[in-house]
């Protein structure tokens, strides 16, 4: 009966810590992805930029050669 209620407790304690960790982090993900309304939205940090290499489309500009 020790046995079985030990492995029962266990069981119990094992369960318990899972929930709490599942609960604090989903918590800490909805925390982090929230959306503060009515605010104006912060312009982008950075600007995507398309730039074009003259040159060959691939591979190097060259072709190599190799010397002995």
């Amino acid at each position: 009966m020790n046995t079985m209620l030990n492995n029962g407790l266990k069981a119990v304690s094992c369960g318990a810590a899972a929930v709490a960790i599942t609960l604090v982090m989903s918590l800490s993900f909805i925390q982090s992805t929230a959306v503060v309304h009515n605010t104006t939205p912060a312009p982008a940090p950075w600007m995507a930029k398309l730039t074009v290499q003259p040159g060959t489309w691939f591979g190097q500009p060259e072709p190599a050669v190799l010397v002995d």
